[in-house]
């Protein structure tokens, strides 16, 4: 009995290190999104009615807001913002605190269809600062006197399509509802 080796794997897809991908022409291309840095841009706790909020241990109520704001450099760089409010009141809705953030980072776009750069901006970046933004937001509020707040991932795309629909079909986060112009 003979028996045939099997045939060879096809190559993986998408090819395993996408800085080596290469054009018909022969060039490589770009990445379709490159971060160049992220920070915390502004960050405030408010706790109004320390010490006594520490002392008391009673069930907070808390309120959480998230939205995604751009403002854009040259075609093909900007800056996405994560805003990141939370708050917390006792049952009788008195503050126990107030915590505001503004976590961004600086990208930059390659070579991507113009329909693809809203969603880049506004999904996809936000879903590489979020996990860093949470950190920030455990550890003040940890830091402050309070047990971590330990914020649940947030749904980019449901977000993205909520601000288009509230925004009537203009892209949210974007100068003049438009997607910017250069990158197609």
């Amino acid at each position: 009995m003979t028996t045939t080796p099997p045939p060879a794997p096809p190559p993986p897809f998408p090819p395993s290190d996408p800085q080596n991908q290469e054009q018909p022409s022969g060039q490589p291309t770009a990445m379709p999104l490159t971060m160049h840095g992220q920070y915390i841009k502004d960050l405030s706790f408010e706790n109004p009615r320390a010490p006594q909020s520490l002392i008391e241990q009673k069930q907070p109520q808390l309120a959480l807001n998230v939205s995604v704001q751009t403002r854009q450099f040259d075609p093909k760089t900007f800056e996405v913002a994560l805003v990141i409010e939370a708050s917390a009141t006792t049952p009788e809705k008195e503050p126990l605190f107030l915590l505001e953030l503004i976590y961004a980072g600086t990208v930059s776009l390659g070579q991507v269809p113009q329909e693809a750069v809203a969603p880049l901006l506004l999904i996809e970046t936000p879903r590489l600062l979020f996990p860093f933004a949470r950190a920030v937001i455990a550890n003040t509020t940890r830091e402050a006197g309070f047990p971590p707040l330990n914020v649940s991932p947030v749904d980019f795309v449901a977000l993205y399509r909520q601000q288009l629909e509230q925004a009537g079909g203009q892209i949210p986060g974007m100068p003049n509802g438009n997607a910017p112009t250069g990158h197609a």
